[in-house]
């Protein structure tokens, strides 16, 4: 079918996505799920929302396995948690998502040159947080249908760098788990991945 230079859709967000989704062993439970948003529109304006369920089961109140959001715009979050988040595949199950205790954030900055590795850190109450995924490998476009995306009610844009290992802390403590291979609409990538220019177009 021939492309359509302007696309008829309403952009619900657009910005950036990369995530984090770690396990001890490629047919376990995931034991860390993190997704960072930077989003350049949206209905809420702009803004950052780093979801890290270091319980993604259970509550977050076990010692050392806090469930949090930390955001710039708690209105954005929100927006995301509930109308994005729950419909990714790892989160589906995730019940700490539902419950994760906001905090107010602040300094968040990338770095790296986004082809052999990257980072993203920032600070909320628990302290500063670091995510930076290396080596990184294949970058490939992703264009979903809305038959195939996460919500079922979007087109998905976006460009993915594939990382091959991914390393996080909070307040200087490392999280528990490491990215293990997905199929991604039949390519094989990996469960740490990088995704820019994300656009949600509802359809």
């Amino acid at each position: 079918m021939e492309r359509i230079p302007i696309n008829p859709g309403r952009v619900d967000w657009s910005g950036e996505n990369p995530g984090m989704y770690l396990k001890e062993a490629p047919d376990g439970p995931f034991v860390t799920l993190i997704s960072f948003f930077r989003v350049v529109l949206s209905p809420h304006g702009r803004g950052h929302a780093a979801f890290l369920l270091l319980d993604p089961y259970g509550d977050g109140t076990a010692a050392g396995k806090p469930n949090l959001c930390i955001t710039d715009n708690e209105p954005l979050a929100r927006y995301l948690q509930n109308d994005f988040v729950p419909h990714f595949g790892a989160f589906r199950d995730a019940r700490g998502l539902a419950g994760c205790r906001f905090e107010t954030g602040s300094q968040f900055a990338a770095s790296g040159d986004a082809r052999t590795t990257y980072t993203e850190r920032f600070r909320g109450s628990s302290g500063e947080v670091v995510l930076t995924w290396e080596p990184l490998t294949e970058a490939f476009m992703v264009e979903l249908p809305k038959e195939k995306s996460a919500t079922g009610r979007h087109e998905m844009f976006s460009l993915f760098v594939t990382a091959g290992g991914a390393r996080a802390t909070i307040d200087g403590k490392g999280v528990a788990g490491r990215p293990v291979p997905r199929d991604m609409v039949g390519k094989q990538t990996s469960t740490a991945f990088l995704a820019f220019s994300e656009t949600w177009v509802r359809r």
